[in-house]
């Protein structure tokens, strides 16, 4: 059974940075098409950004330039540099490996505010 535990997350202001990562137990990490998800209060879920086993990645217009998703395989771990971070990517985080059904981390809380 794959899980999926992400960290990273935090207070940040406007502006500013944050890394998160997520690493999965279990499974064959290389071969899995992963993403990042995020869910505001109040909204539904939605998808951030996506990293195919080959390295491939699609990016949502909201984050695009300013949030980066890379992998390493070799420590069954995916990352998300996001910079530039507003008020409105003020979320819980979720990674997700794109298998039926999507496995899904519990997600890491980030907040962006002054």
């Amino acid at each position: 059974q794959v899980q999926l535990v992400e960290s990273g997350g935090g207070l940040v202001q406007p502006g500013g940075s944050l890394r998160l990562s997520c690493v999965a137990s279990g499974g064959l990490f290389y071969i899995y098409d992963l993403a990042w998800y995020r869910q505001a209060p109040g909204k539904e879920r939605e998808w951030v950004v996506f990293i195919g086993a080959d390295g491939t990645t699609s990016y949502a217009d909201s984050v695009k330039g300013r949030f980066t998703i890379s992998r390493d395989n070799a420590k069954n771990t995916v990352f998300l540099q996001m910079n530039s971070l507003k008020p409105e990517d003020t979320a819980l985080y979720y990674c997700s490996i794109h298998l039926d059904p999507i496995i899904w981390g519990q997600g890491t809380q980030v907040t962006v505010s002054s």
